[in-house]
């Protein structure tokens, strides 16, 4: 029966997920890529389970990400107590990882974090229906998230609702959309996030119709979606910050001036007593609700 869980052995993994691969982790931790195999393989036995996926790069399994999630707590517990109590290496920046979608990103996330000297932040951009997914498999300590069902080890707070307006430019719907909106909506070439992106296609079933046209473009990046409708590649949902100053000055035309797509946000953490997600929490809590709708 398993009674405790070697440290160093789930350090271990925690290098190899982190490294991608036993050679990068052995590198790191000073250790040959054997001994680094040993640990692991010592830990699947003593857990009974499979941690690990032999892929390049590695990932956890899912009992793997929650010895992942473990270390990674671990590893900010002691961080924070080496600090407190002044020991050596206490000066060292306090990272911080933190998943966030890229809307947020670009709108008001950032603002955020200037509010929170001191600390190094590791942001990994990811759609907000897909954010919850890395602090569960334990890559991120919090979340920008549209879940609000608590990952486990969890707390959760709302943050607001993100608007998303459906916008053209004035050529484009001149062109495209000269008539009755639910009939030539669903063939007018649009503007995509990326594959995940179905905040066209829900607006389009808001019409009574089916989906957004097959014709479409991706474009993975905030600003450069917002750009595009501007320039007349098609039509999307941009979020309402980046539309108003583009509305006030005719680069976009509202599709629908009674209609919209909300999203609410959610902030989700590590149930940790650590002083910097605290303070990054309230950073982040204060700033949505200046930015966000209530």
């Amino acid at each position: 029966m398993m009674t405790e869980l070697p440290l160093e052995q789930v350090r271990t993994l925690l290098a190899v997920v982190d490294e991608g691969t036993f050679d990068a982790a052995a590198a790191a931790l000073h250790l040959t890529p054997s001994a680094v195999s040993q640990r692991v393989k010592a830990l699947e036995q003593r857990t009974g389970r499979v941690l690990l996926q032999r892929t390049k790069p590695v990932r956890p399994t899912e009992s793997g990400a929650v010895l992942v999630r473990f270390a990674r707590q671990l590893a900010r517990l002691e961080r924070d107590a080496r600090g407190e109590l002044g020991l050596s290496g206490a000066g060292e920046p306090t990272r911080v990882s933190v998943a966030v979608n890229a809307d947020s990103l670009a709108t008001w996330f950032l603002g955020a974090l200037t509010q929170v000297p001191g600390l190094c932040f590791e942001l990994h951009r990811e759609d907000e229906a897909h954010t919850a997914a890395l602090l569960r498999e334990g890559l991120v300590m919090a979340a920008v998230t549209s879940s609000p069902d608590p990952v486990p080890g969890c707390s959760v707070r709302a943050l607001g609702r993100m608007r998303y307006l459906p916008a053209a430019a004035p050529e484009f719907a001149e062109r495209y959309l000269d008539g009755p909106l639910p009939d030539l909506l669903p063939d007018a070439p649009v503007v995509a996030f990326d594959r995940k992106d179905d905040f066209q296609d829900g607006f389009v079933r808001q019409l009574g119709r089916g989906a957004a046209s097959s014709l479409r473009h991706h474009v993975p990046a905030s600003e450069g979606f917002a750009d595009a409708v501007a320039a007349g590649l098609g039509w999307g949902m941009v979020p309402e910050a980046q539309a108003r100053p583009l509305l006030a000055a005719g680069r976009l035309v509202l599709l629908a001036p009674d209609r919209h797509v909300d999203v609410t946000l959610y902030w989700q953490q590590w149930k940790l007593d650590s002083p910097a997600l605290a303070a990054l929490a309230e950073a982040v809590t204060r700033t949505a609700a200046g930015a966000l709708r209530r």
